[in-house]
């Protein structure tokens, strides 16, 4: 057990309901760059970002909001790898079917739009959510084609995409990617697991998807809530890297509520018990084939 594992945070994330649970969750373009720059400090190579509306703090996808959160980490003096979200406005939800009528909560935009910021602001690394599947009410779209689009416009900015993996089948549309070459380099895979609409955080899943990857790929994963630390250990065991954060987990043990720093921290000494060792930023870039930026 002597892999250099990758931690990443995860230090806000996309959803409304956990803003009445946890009163610290970070909100503002500040908020979410300090917190991103506490969780660096703490051991996480990679900060993923998502960002919200600085006043009322439901999800939002706004490019100056993410400008602002990229520049306060890239000019602070610690290094950092930065992961920005492109897994915003691609939300149907339909309030009738007969005839067809589309929800309030339908937020769609076409590929350009959904991954506009990570083009523009170019971070080393942006997310690629690799199939489109239900949750709860609303569908999450993203066909085949806004795939291919969106990992074409990332290839074109020099952005690596995470290929975000609820399932086993989004390994399989992830793969068509790979072939068709529509990125340099090793691909990058994130099992995403627990999150309640897709599948579960257990050992069986962690391994059916690991066996399925295609060759030479980097891979890591995360669990939600109460799985968040114990897929920690699973991840390690098998070889891969690690997610931890507010977005996925808001607490430290039961009834205590964490900041990112504190999960970081958490899975830092994990890591480390169980024998690997936590990556640096240059070392995470080494293993995922990346260049500073910014």
């Amino acid at each position: 057990m002597s892999h250099k594992v990758i931690v990443t945070c995860a230090v806000t994330g996309g959803g409304s309901g956990v803003l009445a649970k946890h009163p610290n969750i970070p909100k503002t373009p500040s908020q979410i760059a300090d917190a991103a720059l506490e969780a660096a400090k703490a051991g996480a190579a990679i900060v993923h970002i998502h960002v919200r509306d600085p006043e009322t703090g439901a999800p939002s996808n706004r490019f100056e909001l993410y400008e602002q959160v990229v520049k306060k980490v890239r000019d602070a003096s610690i290094d950092v790898i930065i992961n920005l979200t492109c897994g915003m406005d691609g939300t149907l939800s339909l309030n009738s079917l007969n005839p067809v009528k589309l929800g309030e909560a339908t937020d769609l935009k076409n590929p350009m739009a959904r991954c506009l910021h990570a083009v523009k602001l170019q971070p080393e690394l942006a997310t690629l959510d690799c199939g489109t599947m239900a949750f709860g009410e609303s569908i999450f779209v993203a066909r085949m084609s806004d795939l291919r689009e969106m990992a074409t416009h990332m290839r074109e900015a020099g952005v690596k995409p995470e290929f975000e993996c609820f399932e086993l089948g989004h390994i399989e549309n992830a793969k068509k990617l790979v072939t068709e070459g529509k990125l340099e380099g090793a691909p990058l895979f994130q099992f995403c697991l627990s999150t309640g609409y897709g599948a579960p955080g257990n050992p069986i899943v962690l391994k059916a998807m690991r066996e399925i990857l295609p060759s030479g790929a980097v891979w890591g994963g995360f669990g939600c809530g109460a799985d968040e630390m114990m897929m920690v250990g699973q991840l390690v065991a098998m070889g891969g890297h690690v997610r931890v954060g507010l977005e996925d987990n808001i607490y430290l043990r039961r009834g205590v509520l964490a900041s990112n720093a504190d999960l970081v921290d958490n899975a830092v000494g994990i890591i480390e018990r169980m024998g690997a060792s936590v990556a640096t930023p240059a070392e995470a870039r080494a293993i995922l084939g990346v260049v500073k930026r910014g």
